[in-house]
């Protein structure tokens, strides 16, 4: 029996292959896929393998059982289009999807987003603007908020991607979306049981909460209210509205188990929401603790999507962080959160790019945000600017030589090499 977890390098993202079946008959569930160049530098190249592996040629397409996009944040949903764009305009039979599990904006929001608002973004950014980029000569003054216009553009970007994925997938690909789940929307909800696929693979659904998207909802309605008032523009209202962790909090959460081993997929759900999802599906007593062999770290290591206890409650033998040092993440507070919950005890902590790499990334990205801060100082003095980068206080290399003994436990995906978890029987590579 297979049961085992491929972590793929997928710079600031996520990109995960679930090995299930048995050697003879193995299956893949393939759960997000990366921002650009992912696919064509790691995903695709990782995808031959397998089927180079189990002797498939040209014209027999390598079957992905099952396809999860947690979310729509570009970094985990753009190398999945990249994957069916390929299917459906180069190469369709490289791969074959069967099924398709995924939460549209439309469903979590509760309506489509306005015409006026792309339109007005268009207008003033360009059509580039819709994919959520920026031109690059355009100068942004620091007291529009460039986080919040640039947060604006992603949502704005995971509509587009998310209605082209779900139209390469089912229109496309003819693979069936969320046909598991009543109502085409995958929630958590109390007493519900587990979703068993085949092979003895069983998915509990943790998150999104049903609580949550009804929030959400709510919030949105209220803004389609607002976008009518008289005197304002379609920018202002969308920027009132965006709220950063709208994406993260509809990212789905599942517990995969087979036989008696379990794998928490996270996507870049928020901890404290993680913990309250475990506890609704019943998987988790209140106030409890839960143990798992692999936990994918939410939302890369962000210190800001844990909460001090979310590693003395979730304890793994095995813990991914995704993430190449953009956004400063993996974050070293995340890191030491862990090393304080679990010191010396038996386990591994996968890594997706060596430390130093991650520690380059980390860097550029404190430099990046403290220029920032520092030209919005010179029209607001009371600005608070942070402080230059200090490897010893700021470093993942200088935190890991304070804990040596946690040196032993890391593990590194190496460049054009699998990297694979195994829980059972072991994946042929």
């Amino acid at each position: 029996m297979l049961f085992s977890l491929d972590v793929v390098r997928a710079r600031k993202g996520d990109c995960l292959l679930l090995h299930y079946g048995s050697t003879d008959d193995p299956r893949i569930v393939l759960i997000d896929g990366g921002p650009k160049t992912v696919y064509a530098q790691h995903l695709k190249p990782r995808l031959q393998q397998i089927k180079d592996v189990r002797g498939l040629d040209a014209k027999t397409p390598l079957v992905v059982d099952l396809l999860m996009v947690s979310h729509v944040d570009d970094d985990h949903i753009q190398g999945i289009l990249d994957l069916t764009r390929d299917l459906t305009q180069n190469d369709k039979q490289f791969a074959q999807i069967l099924s398709f599990w995924h939460n549209s904006f439309e469903n979590v929001i509760g309506s489509e987003l306005p015409k006026e608002v792309t339109a007005s973004f268009t207008q003033k950014f360009g059509p580039a603007s819709v994919k959520g980029e920026l031109p690059d000569d355009i100068t942004l003054d620091v007291d529009e908020e460039e986080e919040v216009i640039v947060s604006s553009l992603k949502v704005l970007a995971s509509v587009q991607q998310g209605a082209q994925l779900r139209s390469d997938v089912v229109n496309k690909l003819n693979a069936d979306l969320n046909v598991d789940f009543p109502g085409a929307l995958i929630i958590a909800k109390e007493g519900d049981e587990p979703i068993e696929l085949d092979d003895n693979l069983k998915f509990t659904v943790a998150g999104p909460m049903l609580s949550e998207l009804q929030e959400l909802h709510k919030k949105h309605q209220e803004w389609l209210e607002t976008l009518e008032e008289a005197g304002k523009s379609a920018e202002d209202v969308l920027s009132a509205y965006v709220d950063k962790s709208v994406p993260n909090l509809s990212s789905l959460v599942f517990l995969a188990e087979c036989d008696d081993k379990t794998m928490l997929l996270t996507g870049d759900a928020r901890g404290d929401k993680i913990l309250q999802g475990l506890e609704l599906a019943g998987v988790m007593e209140p106030e409890g603790t839960i143990e798992v062999d692999i936990l994918k770290v939410p939302h890369h290591g962000s210190a800001n999507n844990l909460n001090d206890d979310f590693f003395e409650r979730i304890i793994a033998k095995h813990y991914v962080f995704s993430g190449d040092g953009e956004h400063g993440n993996p974050e070293r507070e995340s890191l030491e959160m862990l090393l304080n919950a679990r010191g010396d005890d038996d386990y591994v902590i996968h890594l997706t790019y060596p430390v130093k790499e991650l520690d380059a990334g980390r860097k550029a990205d404190w430099t990046k945000e403290q220029n920032k801060q520092k030209k919005k100082k010179e029209k607001n003095p009371k600005t608070k600017v942070r402080d230059d980068w200090s490897p010893a206080v700021n470093s993942l290399e200088a935190l890991l030589k304070k804990h040596s003994h946690v040196l032993k436990k890391l593990s590194i995906v190496e460049e054009g090499k699998p990297h694979i978890i195994n829980l059972l029987d072991e994946v042929e590579v």
